[in-house]
């Protein structure tokens, strides 16, 4: 099992920057990829980033230059942050950490982030 425990979340003015972090902890050595989703209000849970084990990072389109992902390796956990600068209105959501390993997801309990404009 892997337990993941967010924050960073708040409220912050359109054009504005939060950084969400993901602590990871369990069965790390098994994690072969960590991810950021989000979910907006009536909408469906959507990818925003991911960063593998080799550090390779992928991007939903609608974050590209503006999210940034980073990855940090301790003994016992694993920590990967979202930087969110330039942020939009449309960015509000309940950002959630996924972690894969073979033949298993983890998933976070959430973080709000609401940007006002």
């Amino acid at each position: 099992q892997v337990q993941l425990v967010e924050s960073g979340g708040g409220l912050v003015q359109a054009g504005g920057s939060l950084r969400l972090s993901c602590a990871a902890s369990g069965r790390i050595s098994n994690i072969n990829a960590m991810a950021w989703y989000r979910q907006a209000p009536g909408k469906q849970r959507e990818f925003v980033a991911v960063i593998f084990t080799n550090m390779r990072t992928n991007y939903a389109d609608s974050v590209k230059g503006r999210f940034t992902i980073s990855r940090d390796n301790a003994e016992n956990t694993v920590t990967v942050d979202l930087q969110m600068n330039s942020l939009k209105p449309e960015d509000t959501a309940v950002y959630y950490c996924k972690a894969a390993s073979t033949g298993n997801a983890f998933w976070g309990q959430g973080t709000l982030v609401t940007v006002s404009s």
